[in-house]
């Protein structure tokens, strides 16, 4: 009987780069690290996927940075929530993602959540480009929210 071997979980590490909004970098973290399990459990969308990489950054930047950011990489004017890189960066925005949770009504730890989230399921080949994968990509979101957040 052959053994299954379980590949390699990659490292996942946050990193505040802005002063600008109090993050609970231990929290996000840990929060992380469950996500990324559960991401990993998923089938992978593309020939490149999550499991491959061996480490993950999370950086937390300002919205002067991720405006900087968003147009070096997608040529558009302005801050973004978040963006992936398939490398195994995700940048987030803080100011942003505490004006999106006023907005939708959401707590702020929660909107980070989200983007760390959305930012993993981006490194396993998940798209939101057209409404019918978009979708698709918020009923996991969802999922993985729900069920990373009751883990400890």
């Amino acid at each position: 009987m052959k053994r299954r071997v379980q590949p390699a979980v990659p490292e996942i590490t946050l990193r505040n780069l802005q002063r600008k909004v109090p993050v609970n970098v231990v929290d996000l973290e840990k929060f992380g690290r469950q996500a990324l399990k559960l991401c990993l459990r998923l089938p992978g969308k593309k020939k490149t996927d999550l499991s491959e990489l061996r480490e993950i950054s999370v950086l937390i930047v300002s919205d002067r940075r991720m405006a900087s950011l968003h147009r070096q990489f997608r040529n558009e004017s302005g801050p973004t929530d978040v963006i992936t890189f398939q490398h195994g960066e995700i940048v987030i925005s803080a100011e942003t993602a505490r004006r999106n949770a006023k907005r939708f009504g959401n707590a702020f730890a929660r909107e980070l959540r989200l983007y760390v989230v959305h930012g993993l399921l981006h490194l396993h080949g998940f798209d939101d480009r057209d409404e019918t994968n978009a979708q698709e990509m918020e009923i996991v979101e969802r999922r993985i929210l729900a069920h990373a957040s009751c883990l400890k």
